[in-house]
């Protein structure tokens, strides 16, 4: 079976069913945002609302200008219970949200007691370098982009989202959060992660980049000796196309991280969620302090409602 990977970024947004997590068959540290079939029914989601901004926010993950705006308070639970390499536990994120020119901005705050933005370095072990197990924080958010938004991937259900994911020692250091399509499908997909759902039947995740350039690479250490501990990620290159679309910043102000996104309402790219005034679509956030996988904490499903 395949292992899909990424040079020097193993989140895929693996959101898996809480009880049905001894089913799965985990590929590689790779991690899926899931939701349960759900239709867009206002009054089952806490919904947030998409207004107007009278300013245009400066993206670089300090929050004043948001002040003005009371923030939706949204609660994040382990997704898989008792897990013992989850560091985020249950907390409350702050989100704030708006639209002005164009673009949607996206705001959040969260508690964390330390800015953990490594990933992976390099450590001298024995005669070579081998990378470690050190992993940076991150912050993901997706959009429903077509069939059936479910909570479970392993679920009988066919549909794809839009992922934006953040990451404190990878797209944070060039300004954006990292674009993905994700594809889950009853219908076979070459290459891909499998998972049993619950009647039997085999569930495919194809986890795509977006079109063009993510902006970073694994850097390689050598075969001499210079340093205990070396970094592993290669910023050399900019970043370009839809995967790079989003641009990011957040800050860690202490005991919590500031994170601000922006995006064009609609990019115009076949593989971005379209964004507009007057819609309802629904999407989910995610937190990881200093782990990947399935080991964050996860919202419930949640209304993104735009005003007109």
């Amino acid at each position: 079976m395949y292992t899909p990977c990424l040079i020097g970024f193993s989140l895929f947004l693996l959101w898996p069913a809480r009880y049905w997590l001894s089913k799965l068959i985990i590929l590689g540290s790779a991690a899926i945002i899931t939701t349960t079939s759900l239709q867009v029914h206002a009054e089952q989601y806490q919904q947030l609302d998409v207004d107007q901004l009278g300013f245009s926010p400066q993206i670089d993950g300090e929050l004043s200008e948001w002040q003005v705006l009371p923030p939706n308070l949204i609660k994040i639970t382990p997704a898989v219970d008792n897990d013992p390499k989850n560091r985020t536990g249950t907390i409350e994120v702050k989100l704030w949200l708006g639209m002005r020119d164009g673009m949607i901005y996206v705001a959040a705050q969260w508690p964390d007691d330390a800015p953990d933005d490594n990933y992976r370095p390099w450590e001298w072990r024995g005669q070579k370098y081998q990378r470690s197990k050190i992993r940076d924080d991150m912050f993901a958010l997706r959009f429903a982009l077509a069939g059936e938004f479910n909570r479970s991937m392993v679920a009988d259900a066919n549909y794809q989202v839009d992922v934006w994911v953040w990451s404190a020692g990878r797209s944070n250091r060039i300004g954006n959060a990292s674009d993905y399509k994700h594809t889950i499908s009853l219908k076979m997909i070459e290459d891909v992660a499998e998972y049993e759902t619950e009647s039997g039947k085999t569930v495919y995740i194809d986890r795509d980049r977006d079109e063009g350039y993510i902006g970073f690479s694994t850097l390689k250490p050598g075969k001499t000796r210079t340093t205990t501990s070396r970094q592993s990620i290669d910023f050399s290159r900019e970043a370009s196309g839809s995967v790079a679309d989003v641009t990011a910043r957040g800050a860690w102000n202490g005991d919590y991280w500031s994170l601000e996104m922006v995006r064009l309402l609609d990019t115009g790219h076949d593989d971005d969620v379209k964004l507009s005034a007057g819609q309802k679509i629904l999407g989910q956030i995610a937190v990881f302090n200093k782990s990947g996988g399935q080991h964050k904490s996860v919202s419930e499903p949640l209304l993104f409602s735009f005003s007109n």
